[in-house]
């Protein structure tokens, strides 16, 4: 692992920036979930078109995050979160001008991912002016309309004097040949692609399972996933002073448990409460995920969380492809449900076997830290 030994101010600026930049744009690349009820009955999809609708920005905006990661790290933060935030424009442009129709959904819904890719580009802007003893917290606050975001990105974000420049291919190729970044890819899977899986699918599952209005499922969605990014510095913060390994083994178990409950489909008041602490765990294992990544891959942020984020968005591409498919087939979300929470179990069994077999994933920020001062 790769680790700079400069000390340099903090920019909370930028922060702030990074903060309504990924706002912004995640708000974006869930916009087809939010008008997922209203899509669906003007176009009579069927489930299994519910499931690919809501999930084509998701799959998008995966792959943009490898490309966005390294131009990140090639030209900079801020000129690319600029550029993207202009090209975002264009999707709602023809949203607005153009007439709906199911092809014409699944394009906007390609641009929208784009949004998406923002995870590469905003994080490691913020991430860069920090050290590692307090990454878990700050990438949990760069997650906390357009043209003013773009307009406040342009004037107070700077790329900080640290980030890698002139980075050669064959570093990228060096990280993707390094075991870890594939872990992260797995337990990130599961965290994000939960979170934002079910912030793009929640409504449509609680107007078929439990007969919501459009209205309610949104604003139940809006509040779980709130509670969830509002969450995400928490679990960060908590990685900082126990452990990322630690925090994140307690919320993959907790992962697993709910999902296998929510798969029993039970009365709706039980079922709320359920999705508030899912939301809860995947928020936190977010946090707890990046307090890690920038241990393991400090030099080569821009990639390793444009691939791990990319991983992270094709579980949220899978979460609601998978819940609406199993629908379609057997008429209950419950098996779908049930192979989520075997995920969540696998990854948490595949982490406690790393600790096992490699000391090097028992390394705690403060090490790292204290290393760095010496």
């Amino acid at each position: 692992m790769q680790t700079s030994t400069r000390t340099i101010k903090g920019s909370a600026a930028t922060v702030f920036a990074s903060f309504l930049h990924f706002d912004m744009c995640f708000t974006l690349w869930v916009l087809l979930g939010s008008l997922s009820i209203y899509i669906t009955k003007d176009l009579g999809l069927n489930s299994a078109q519910q499931g690919l609708m809501v999930a084509i920005p998701t799959l998008s905006g995966s792959l943009m995050r490898i490309v966005m990661g390294i131009l990140s790290d090639r030209f900079g933060g801020k000129r690319v979160g600029t550029i993207m935030l202009l090209f975002l424009l264009i999707p709602l442009l023809l949203a607005w001008l153009l007439p709906v129709n199911f092809p014409g959904i699944i394009a906007i819904g390609l641009m929208l991912g784009v949004a998406g890719s923002s995870f590469s580009v905003a994080l490691p802007l913020a991430s860069h002016w920090y050290p590692p003893t307090r990454q878990g917290l700050v990438m949990g606050l760069a997650i906390i309309p357009l043209a003013v975001v773009l307009l406040v990105f342009v004037l107070t974000a700077k790329d900080s004097p640290s980030r890698p420049r002139d980075v050669q291919i064959s570093r990228y190729l060096v990280v993707l040949r390094n075991a870890d970044i594939w872990w992260f890819c797995l337990f990130y899977s599961v965290t994000f692609g939960g979170f934002v899986g079910l912030s793009t699918f929640l409504p449509l599952f609680l107007k078929n399972q439990y007969a919501f209005n459009p209205v309610t499922a949104g604003l139940f969605t809006a509040l779980v996933a709130f509670l969830g990014s509002t969450f995400r510095p928490l679990g960060g913060f908590l990685a900082d002073k126990i452990g990322g390994v630690r925090m994140l083994t307690v919320l993959l178990a907790g992962i697993g448990v709910i999902y296998f409950l929510i798969s029993l489909l039970p009365a709706i008041g039980v079922m709320t409460w359920l999705f508030l602490l899912m939301m809860i765990c995947l928020g936190m294992g977010n946090g707890s995920v990046f307090q890690l990544v920038p241990l393991r891959f400090r030099s080569e942020i821009g990639i390793a969380s444009g691939l791990v984020g990319a991983f992270g968005g094709i579980g949220g591409f899978f979460l609601p492809t998978l819940l609406g498919s199993v629908k379609q087939i057997s008429g209950s979300y419950s098996l779908g449900l049930v192979v989520l929470a075997i995920i969540a179990f696998i990854a948490l069994v595949a982490l406690r076997l790393l600790v096992a077999a490699q000391q090097k994933w028992s390394i705690t920020s403060a090490v790292i830290a204290e290393s760095e001062a010496a």
